[in-house]
């Protein structure tokens, strides 16, 4: 039987051409800056970006919190989403390893965080009660939104907003180029307005491994050396970079079909009786749903029955469902997964 596996584009398989890359890239000691192959892999994603320097990491949970310890000293304060993936889904790092404390304010239906609840969030500088507000951290495409990407428009006032009041202003982009697809602009152009950016290569982008994290020279240089500390300094690296390389050159404008496809599945589970689509998806590659209650089927139940079928998706949160369209996922998938639903909700 074949499986499609709808959970994560962080399954898709490396092409045959990353493949090749790996196997014939010419590598060095990376630590000491010597990896032709890495080296090439991190002025490409900083020229894509539009920052000074980029350095490969080994994830984005990696990436995202060397960019914390990079801005914030201990003790001081980040701004983040309640939905953000810094604060659900990086195992509270910023706080365990970097003692810097997180201070949540509420995404909007939109994904975005309201401007005067950031401006409600900060502490005052110089109440020593308080810790000092540091950082802001938004995250682009808000996966736990739907999928949303945020507009160049309010990455912008974000940034305003952080300047005005001596904050860095930090950008999860895991999937930045999903909403630079959705959006018909450069990636650049979305991370223009940021402080320091982190983008992910193994997710849509197909690569096996790793994240990038780009902003100015000087704020790579201390993320270097914050990379080392955190035990996520690679040697002979280029082994991985090389398939990041084939990522950025020849994965990024196929998103769009990622997205097509998602708007497919949407289309096809719309048509189906008690299958209610949610949090406006899909406006990229992911679409979350909800079962009426009355099909009376728990969550391990639903899951199972359409494992049987070959199509494999995951929970999201009470009574919701997420599925991913990415490169392994072709038209046929989403077509048998559409049928999937048809035969186990009968």
């Amino acid at each position: 039987m074949q499986i499609f596996d709808f959970r994560s584009d962080t399954t898709t398989q490396p092409t045959e051409r990353m493949r090749q890359a790996m196997a014939n890239a010419v590598v060095g000691d990376d630590v000491y800056g010597e990896d032709p192959t890495v080296n090439a892999l991190e002025e490409k994603a900083a020229r894509l970006l539009g920052k000074e320097s980029g350095l490969f990491v080994t994830s984005g949970t990696m990436g995202n919190l060397v960019a914390v310890l990079a801005h914030c000293t201990r003790g001081e304060e980040a701004i983040m989403g309640t939905q953000g993936h810094t604060f659900l889904h990086e195992a509270g790092g910023v706080s365990v390893v970097g003692s810097v404390v997180i201070h949540t304010v509420p995404n909007q239906a939109d994904g975005t965080m309201a401007l005067n609840d950031l401006e409600n969030a900060l502490r005052y500088p110089n109440d020593p009660h308080e810790p000092i507000s540091r950082l802001v951290i938004l995250e682009n495409t808000q996966n736990a939104c739907g999928g949303i990407p945020l507009t160049l428009e309010y990455t912008q006032k974000v940034a305003d907003f952080a300047r005005l009041n001596g904050l860095k202003l930090h950008l999860d982009g895991a999937r930045i180029f999903n909403a630079a697809v959705a959006l018909g602009i450069p990636a650049s152009q979305l991370a223009a307005p940021v402080d320091s950016v982190t983008f992910c290569l193994s997710k849509g982008l197909c690569a096996p491994v790793g994240s990038v994290l780009c902003g100015s020279a000087d704020f790579i240089s201390k993320a270097r050396r914050l990379r080392k500390l955190l035990g996520g300094g690679m040697r002979q690296a280029g082994i991985l970079a090389a398939a990041g390389i084939v990522a950025l050159d020849e994965m990024v404008e196929r998103l769009a079909e990622d997205h097509r496809r998602a708007a497919a599945l949407g289309e096809g589970l719309r048509g189906i009786p008690g299958v209610h689509l949610t949090k406006n998806s899909p406006q990229t590659n992911m679409v979350f749903f909800r079962l009426d209650e009355s099909l009376a089927r728990s969550t391990d139940e639903f899951l199972q029955a359409m494992k049987q079928e070959g199509v494999l998706l995951m929970d999201s949160g009470p009574g919701e469902f997420r599925m991913v369209t990415h490169h392994d996922i072709n038209d046929d998938a989403v077509e048998a997964a559409i049928a999937s639903f048809r035969k186990v909700l009968a």
